[in-house]
């Protein structure tokens, strides 16, 4: 008899271990798509943003007769804007939007080479995207910046946010929604980080800064929050691996 009880017993602790498993892994996956929904949005406004500099610069080609490197840069931007869009429609997690960022990167550095070639000018420096709006184009120059609650630190920024920063104003930031605060993509979070990294990964050590200021204590990140999912990960991951060994039967 007390061996059918504790079989009995067994079997409940067994069933409450897979259902409480079964639900963290929805309430993460939940979780992780509203994370990943707003970035991909993000994603999307860009390559739109590059798709409307292409139409720009078609304009203003009109009448001129390409060379063989205009063209080449051109078709490249047009391809880069084709793959972005094709790489977007294809997000189904964070890392996907590294993919997209990275591709929108090499085809606004190619649209400014057509420019560049165009104009008779030397082709420009490869330089990180504005640091406050990467839709901003190349940075032309790296500035001393203080953000809120920051320490200071040289970032690229284009033309116009490197004037407001020496003046003393605030750049032309590229704004999220974060709950119900407007902020910065930059102090937007972990969920941001694939977003930044695509645009700026390319650059060797400042890839390492670029994650500082996201999640170096003035963003939305939480150390001890994260910490804290860690472990409810772990110990979620021990019910998990209990519950799958039970999956197999019926109680």
């Amino acid at each position: 008899m007390e061996l059918v009880v504790v079989l009995v017993l067994l079997a409940v602790l067994a069933g409450v271990v897979v259902v409480s498993g079964r639900a963290r892994k929805q309430r993460l996956a939940l979780q992780r798509q509203r994370e990943l929904d707003p970035v991909k949005k993000l994603a999307f406004e860009d390559i739109t943003a590059l798709g409307v500099e292409l139409q720009e610069l078609d304009l203003d080609l009109a009448g001129h007769e390409l060379d063989a490197g205009q063209r080449a840069d051109y078709q490249r931007a047009l391809d880069a804007y084709e793959s972005a869009k094709t790489a977007g429609d294809n997000i189904t997690e964070p890392a996907h939007i590294k993919h997209v960022t990275e591709i929108l990167e090499d085809g606004r550095y190619a649209a400014a080479c057509v420019r560049a070639r165009v104009a008779g000018e030397p082709l420009p420096t490869r330089r990180p995207p504005c640091f406050f709006d990467p839709r901003h184009g190349l940075s032309v120059i790296d500035v001393p910046w203080t953000p809120a609650g920051g320490a200071t630190r040289d970032v690229p920024a284009c033309a116009l946010d490197a004037e407001r920063v020496r003046a003393g104003a605030e750049p032309d930031s590229r704004m999220v929604m974060v709950g119900s605060q407007r902020v910065p993509y930059y102090q937007g979070g972990r969920a941001y980080q694939p977003y930044a990294s695509g645009y700026f990964g390319g650059f060797g050590p400042m890839d390492m800064m670029f994650m500082g200021l996201m999640f170096g204590g003035f963003g939305g990140f939480d150390a001890i929050g994260d910490i804290g999912e860690g472990m409810g990960d772990a110990i979620g991951g021990i019910g998990d691996g209990v519950g799958d060994m039970f999956d197999g039967f019926d109680f």
